[in-house]
């Protein structure tokens, strides 16, 4: 459950528990839903922003460390990138090619 998820289960519970009313005897509560929805909404909220890389664990220093200036960064697993630069070559020198059409 991401931050937007989140943030729509605790506008939805917060309607549900202040701005809708019910019968006097319903068989199911939305005061009670709502706040379940809130609670839900707001667990999800905070996860997210612990688990967020700036704020979460990045935070406290469970990060990868900075990388150094020119050094590429490197994912366990996978090769490091190779770059091929193909330079152009310049056409053969031959004879001229035909003459253009005459002047009007």
């Amino acid at each position: 459950m991401g931050l937007p998820v989140s943030l729509i289960l605790i506008a939805v519970g917060a309607i549900l528990a202040f701005a809708v009313n019910q019968d006097p005897d319903p068989a199911v509560d939305i005061d009670v839903v709502g706040w379940v929805l809130l609670l839900v909404g707001l667990g999800g909220l905070l996860l997210s922003l612990l688990l967020w890389e700036r704020w979460g664990p990045g935070y406290w220093g469970w990060h990868r460390g900075p990388y150094e200036a020119g050094a590429q960064a490197r994912r366990p697993g996978y090769p490091s990138r190779r770059t091929v630069v193909e330079e152009e070559e310049e056409p053969p020198a031959g004879p001229p090619g035909p003459p253009g059409p005459p002047p009007p």
